[in-house]
């Protein structure tokens, strides 16, 4: 009997070895899940320190060197980018998959049943997911701050300034393509926080503080290019033809500059920098000129001013055709307490920025992450609905699952298997994380919600007690959900499915 063990601990050693380091990353964020979560101390090399609560943060912070622990890192990796919130849950669901399969392949239930067992599940359940999710009536839904409020950690005043931000944006805005709302969150240490209608440009001009005063219907000018006269090779100058010709470029581009003040642009944004002679031929015709301008920045510039970026030869353009470049705004200032530009009034499309403030370096950093993830759970709302959260939902599919496996002649039952007991885990760990017995808790809202034929019912975190989770406001996005199960499937799947870890030869 113990040469049988033995035999089928070397058999799965590889797999035993990668869940341990799996389970390893998990027991780091799972502590941070719900309510009740705790924060998380990070520790650098010289001493510095990072308390949070974010799940993204802490994986992306953590030093991982198991290849099947880094696995784990990119499913947080992928909802992060995907999603921008629910990383946390994404991270404990894959582990808790990755565990149940390990359960079953040891029991001897075949790698590749298992395996399919769990994407079957999976695919069921999230299917399952979006066909129970409510959809959302638009920016002013009054669901939504519920939604900013939860993801939001029950910062109050945080969720405000996220909704108030989603109704400057509009429905439509928030539901492009492409279009990142947690983007939109800065923050400044000992400033008050607010929502600008516009945007905060971190760049700051040269001689800033002529530009305190605002500035009324200006043009605004991008160029992805530096803002220089046309360079000659040294071996050209040094010869008078050569030199003739330095000075008539530099005599082209100062009638460029010119023609800037002509048509009134106040705003030259640039990808380079600029030129001496330029810096101070715009700070004389008071000419806002910003430098190395990240190229995220300008193209929200663009987009909400409704300039075209070109490139430095279209300052040779015919005044006329230079104008179609440029973009307009309505009002534009330097703001020194905060030392970033106050742009609003664009003629493009509307945009927000959400300044979040508070008194020190550490805690403005941890206001920001919150207000990231609420913001993208207000975009991913919008976008697709919502379900009841608290981790009542998975109860409630997980229930269904198992209905589902009892039609499933083949062992892949076993992997559908591991996916519904993998779903019960977010509830069970949040009432852990409260306080609260994870079993007790658990089978009192399966029994909740088998008596009403819903998934509504969750965990109240402070009193213990069943409660109906929609009623009580404990709400997430539909598409949290969604991406964070399909991704925790996925890793799951490629961990249990490594039989042999061989380490590879050097390129060199």
């Amino acid at each position: 009997m113990n040469q049988s063990n033995h035999e089928e601990g070397e058999r799965h050693a590889a797999l035993l070895n990668n869940a341990a380091a799996v389970r390893a990353i998990c027991s780091a964020v799972e502590g941070t899940l719900g309510p009740k979560g705790l924060d998380t101390m990070l520790v650098g090399a010289r001493g510095d320190v990072l308390v949070t609560n974010d799940g993204a943060t802490i994986l992306q912070k953590m030093d991982v060197s198991h290849p099947a622990a880094r696995m784990l890192v990119q499913v947080a990796r992928s909802q992060q980018e995907q999603i921008g919130d629910g990383t946390t849950t994404a991270t404990v669901l894959a582990g808790a998959l990755v565990s149940e399969g390990v359960a079953q392949v040891t029991k001897g239930v075949p790698v590749a049943k298992v395996v399919q067992g769990i994407m079957d599940g999976v695919g069921f359940a999230s299917k399952r997911m979006q066909e129970l999710s409510r959809g959302v009536s638009g920016p002013d839904d009054p669901i939504l701050y519920r939604i900013a409020f939860v993801a939001g950690r029950e910062h109050g005043d945080i969720a405000e300034l996220v909704v108030d931000a989603a109704k400057r944006l509009g429905a439509a805005r928030l539901a492009e393509d492409g279009f990142r709302f947690p983007e939109l969150v800065v923050s400044h240490e000992r400033q008050s926080s607010e929502v600008w209608p516009g945007l905060l440009l971190e760049q700051q001009p040269f001689q800033p503080h002529q530009y305190e005063a605002a500035l009324d219907n200006p043009s605004v000018l991008v160029l992805y290019d530096a803002l220089e006269p046309e360079k000659l090779g040294e071996e050209a100058l040094v010869t008078e033809a050569g030199f003739q010709t330095y000075m008539r470029l530099k005599e082209r581009f100062a009638d460029h500059l010119r023609k800037l003040v002509r048509l009134n642009v106040r705003l030259v944004a640039l990808d380079r920098s600029a030129d001496p002679e330029a810096e101070q031929f715009c700070a004389d015709n008071g000419i806002m000129l910003l430098q190395r301008v990240p190229k995220r920045e300008l193209e929200r510039l663009c987009e909400h001013t409704g300039a075209r970026p070109a490139r430095r030869s279209a300052l040779g353009k015919p005044e006329a055709e230079l104008a179609a470049y440029a973009g307009r705004c309505g009002s534009l200032r330097y703001d020194g307490r905060i030392r970033r530009v106050r742009l609003s009034g664009g003629a493009g499309k509307p945009t927000a920025t959400l300044l979040v403030g508070a008194s020190t370096r550490e805690v403005v950093g941890e206001r920001a992450r919150i207000a990231q993830d609420a913001a993208a759970a207000v975009q991913a709302a919008i976008r697709g609905g919502y379900l009841p959260g608290g981790g009542s939902v998975e109860v409630a599919v997980a229930r269904e699952l198992e209905r589902y496996r009892e039609t499933i002649a083949g062992l892949e039952a076993f992997g559908v298997e591991a996916v519904a007991h993998a779903l019960r885990k977010p509830l069970a760990q949040m009432a852990q994380n409260a306080g609260f017995n994870p079993l007790e808790k658990l089978e009192a809202v399966k029994a909740a919600q088998l008596a009403e034929r819903s998934d509504r019912h969750g965990i109240d975190c402070d009193t213990g007690q069943v409660t109906d989770c929609l009623a009580g406001g404990i709400i997430d996005p539909a598409p949290v959900k969604v991406h964070a199960l399909r991704a925790a499937g996925e890793v799951a799947a490629a961990v249990l499915r490594i039989h042999t870890v061989i380490k590879m030869k050097s390129d060199d």
